[in-house]
């Protein structure tokens, strides 16, 4: 009877047992004759809605540990304007965004599994079924990007679903906080929606796809038509160079990615140069082709 809760409240979580230590944002109601729970969002919930939720299901009074305290007072942070977080002045944060594939995924597993890659000191918060953050203070960062995307592997064969993460940057610990993590909170969502969805995101790597997307048109159509019109005689030309250029010009990395032997892409490569007369080892040249690339792809998507 719960399960239907979740035709009504999308970011609602279905769990197999009684959780031991919910988000603290999530009402936790109980239908004991079958000995269902389910956790709903607070936000999703208004009073009226829930006054009538807890005469048909119990509402689950949750203990409040120190941690989990902690893990609301960033969600009040970063999500309905309130106050700092208590910590010294002097402290950074670096804030780690993942999204699944599936909102299937009991998030107390997930919270453990993240933690035995990162620490068990960092703090864990959902902003609904399928998406939450890794809080990392400067002393914890241990991860690289490699390590990330390796972890991301072994989560989706563990759990059966795709995970991606947004790397932020280290901030500082003031107010602007917030408005630091809702810049790249639009930037994960653009990359999610518009770039080939890999495992790891950074600000590196979405930015140069962001600006290209808001450029005025009168300056996409100026962009070297040439190159925009090779591609389209030329697909696989174009995909060879998009990729050539993502790996630092990397012959090697790039061949293995695209199953061909390197003599095949060395081929490709002057070919493309021949006919722009555009040197992609030149910094300039690269980057002005790397544009022209961006434009083409979100016009062919």
């Amino acid at each position: 009877m719960l399960s239907k809760l979740l035709s009504i409240y999308e970011n609602a979580i279905m769990f197999l047992n009684q959780p031991e230590n919910p988000a603290d944002q999530l009402y936790i109601l109980c239908n004991e004759a079958e000995n269902e729970w389910i956790g709903i969002p607070k936000t999703d919930v208004s009073e009226k809605e829930l006054n009538l939720l807890k005469t048909i299901f119990k509402l689950v009074e949750v203990q409040t540990t120190a941690n989990h305290s902690a893990s609301n007072g960033w969600y009040e942070f970063l999500f309905s304007n309130g106050p700092l977080p208590s910590y010294p002045s002097e402290t950074s944060f670096r804030l780690i965004q993942f999204h699944m594939s599936s909102d299937d995924a009991n998030q107390i597993e997930m919270e453990s599994a993240l933690k035995g890659f990162f620490t068990e000191d960092v703090l864990i918060i959902w902003e609904n079924g399928s998406r939450g953050i890794v809080i990392e203070e400067k002393t914890q960062i241990s991860l690289s990007e490699e390590e990330l995307i390796s972890m991301s592997e072994t989560l989706e064969s563990d759990f059966y679903v795709k995970i991606s993460f947004f790397i932020g940057k280290l901030h500082s610990f003031t107010l602007e906080l917030r408005e630091k993590f809702r810049q790249e909170q639009e930037y994960f969502s653009f990359g999610m929606n518009n770039l080939v969805n890999p495992h790891i995101f950074t600000f590196e790597r979405v930015f140069p796809a962001f600006l290209a997307h808001h450029l005025p048109e009168e300056l996409k159509h100026k962009v070297n038509q040439e190159v925009i019109e090779l591609f389209q005689d030329d697909p696989e030309l174009f995909s060879t160079v998009k990729i050539f250029l993502e790996n630092n010009l990397n012959a090697s990395l790039t061949a293995k990615r695209l199953y061909i032997h390197r003599n095949t892409l060395q081929y490709r490569i002057d070919k493309f140069c021949e006919k722009t007369g555009i040197g992609l080892k030149d910094f300039h040249g690269a980057f002005t082709v790397f544009l022209a690339c961006l434009l083409f792809e979100q016009n062919h998507k």
